[in-house]
């Protein structure tokens, strides 16, 4: 892509303007990540603790304090993100969550039969150290089945990296939903009586080709991938068994994608499924 993030966000707030039957955002994001919309109106204000925005140059997050993770987490994907650095592995609690507030730890998965699983993958951000320790905030991780974790979930990942080195960019939103899942050691509802288990994860990939001006490019005919997978051990190898629309997920998570798009090019990706 030829824009930094900088200058393609104030591209995008430009195109904003110029399409009044669009709906805005209440949340004007900082960072490219969001430019296609905020899904359940999270907010960067600690008096909306299940739905508190944090925003940062790899990732965004919806974090639900009542559950101890996030309601979802965005990020944007392209052949750039990807490079040569190492995984960090340094777990840790996440310092931007509000004072006050019981932050997720490592240790509280320890011992639990449940990986901990990452929204945004740690593979989507190898362009330097900084970008792929931010993934290993525990705001980004969520208590997943092993064999979600490992296959399925990861499956999926690296098919969406194979599209951006193949000269794709992506929009993704990836997150949780319900209680309950089964690990190694059996079913569970909560982690140390503190973090809640989905009882499944979702993802909504939104796929264009290389390009400026992005949020204009979307049309009828964009690509959109939308799995919705159970936190079972039991679940099967192929992410593509658990394609849905992205009809189904708003129907079942109340959230609204791509708001700010004309509701024509909303109804026509948002009710097929990828092939």
């Amino acid at each position: 892509m030829k824009l930094c993030s900088a200058s393609r966000w104030a591209a995008t707030l430009l195109i904003f303007c110029a399409l009044p039957a669009c709906k805005r955002q209440l949340v004007q994001p900082q960072f490219a990540n969001l430019q296609m919309g905020v899904p359940g109106n999270a907010k960067t204000d600690p008096n909306e603790p299940d739905r508190y925005l944090l925003e940062k140059p790899q990732f965004a997050v919806s974090y639900n304090r009542s559950l101890g993770h996030a309601n979802w987490v965005a990020w944007h994907l392209e052949a750039s993100d990807l490079g040569t650095a190492d995984r960090q592995d340094d777990f840790r609690p996440d310092p931007a969550l509000p004072a006050g507030w019981e932050a997720a730890r490592r240790s509280d998965y320890d011992n639990s039969g449940f990986d901990r699983g990452h929204l945004c993958p740690s593979a989507d951000r190898t362009a330097t150290p900084a970008d792929n320790s931010a993934t290993f905030l525990m705001t980004n991780i969520v208590p997943q089945s092993p064999n979600l974790n490992r296959n399925t979930w990861e499956n999926l990942e690296s098919y969406c990296r194979d599209l951006a080195k193949a000269g794709n960019e992506l929009y993704v939103y990836a997150g949780t939903y319900g209680t309950g899942g089964s690990g190694s050691d059996g079913r569970a509802n909560r982690l140390k009586n503190k973090i809640n288990v989905p009882a499944a994860c979702w993802k909504v990939v939104l796929v264009l080709p290389k390009g400026d001006n992005d949020f204009r490019r979307v049309t009828s005919e964009t690509a959109i991938i939308t799995v919705w997978m159970p936190n079972l051990q039991s679940v099967q190898n192929s992410w593509r068994t658990y394609r849905v629309t992205t009809d189904e997920v708003e129907q079942r998570t109340g959230y609204d994608f791509f708001a700010d798009l004309p509701a024509s090019v909303q109804t026509a990706i948002e009710g097929k499924m990828y092939q």
